[in-house]
């Protein structure tokens, strides 16, 4: 008689910025070996973590979702203090559910939410060098909201995917982006039911431009008219993209979660002036 198997879902916040990204890769540091060895600790034996979201290196999440199989009955609270007991610093579990068999971290997805924090500012960050995109010249963010309206719908995203991109299909729906300031702080949040490999960054560098007057605002829907990546602009840096959140439908059971907002800590330095 074969053992018991459950199905169960985690949340997970990571700075990724010493990590080659979510997914396993031979002799590097990546967020899910981490994540998969101290699951298995607590499991006693071991597991594949399926994400929402495969970020790249340096890429920083505070809305991750995984799944994994085990054969190890555990209370949800041993799932999460076992495995932050042997995750890096860098990385937490948040909370622990069980859910349907079926579930799907990845597939069973009905948006997901990225923010991409860049600093407006005349000399460069210490602090935040691994959390922002530092730009010297002031950015417009009005201009950059209004130009980015125009990305918001069903399209075909092919200008702004990336050359590796391995998707089948270049048409994802983009359900709300926006574009706010405050004080020498810009974010950039976008929530689609998809992304393509390296969207976010390749609209990013594409609204800034605009921000800077170098572009006016219709260029946006001219570069995303055009299909061509090399009418956009450039791939922003990933160490100031965040994987905010991701949506499920409610029947699924996966928590309601407001994660911690970096981005909030990094407006308050931001924004320090002489004492």
């Amino acid at each position: 008689m074969s053992a018991a198997r459950w199905r169960l879902a985690v949340g997970l916040e990571y700075d990724g910025a010493r990590f080659a990204g979510w997914q396993l890769q031979p002799g590097l540091a990546t967020i899910q070996g981490h994540v998969q060895r101290a699951l298995g600790s607590v499991a006693d034996h071991p597991v594949e973590a399926t994400c929402a979201g495969r970020t790249d290196a340096a890429v920083h999440a505070s809305g991750q979702v995984a799944h994994f199989d085990t054969t190890s009955d555990r209370p949800m609270r041993g799932w999460v203090l076992g495995a932050n007991a042997e995750l890096p610093p860098e990385i937490a579990v948040l909370w622990a559910v069980d859910v349907d068999p079926e579930f799907h971290a990845r597939h069973s997805a009905v948006a997901r939410s990225y923010r991409y924090c860049l600093l407006q500012r005349a000399t460069r960050p210490a602090l935040l060098r691994e959390r922002v995109w530092w730009l010297r010249s002031p950015l417009d963010a009005a201009a950059m909201h209004q130009a980015a309206q125009q990305l918001v719908g069903e399209h075909d995203f092919s200008a702004f995917r990336a050359a590796e991109c391995q998707s089948k299909t270049t048409r994802r729906r983009i359900d709300s982006i926006s574009v706010h300031s405050d004080g020498e702080l810009v974010t950039i949040e976008v929530t689609a039911n998809a992304f393509l490999h390296h969207m976010v960054r390749n609209i990013v560098g594409t609204l800034v431009p605009v921000g800077t007057g170098e572009q006016r605002p219709s260029w946006v829907g001219e570069v995303l008219a055009s299909g061509e990546r090399a009418r956009a602009g450039i791939t922003a840096p990933a160490h100031g993209l965040y994987l905010e959140r991701v949506r499920y439908p409610p029947a699924l059971g996966i928590p309601e979660f407001v994660p911690l907002q970096p981005w909030a800590m990094i407006a308050g330095q931001s924004q320090r002036g002489p004492a």
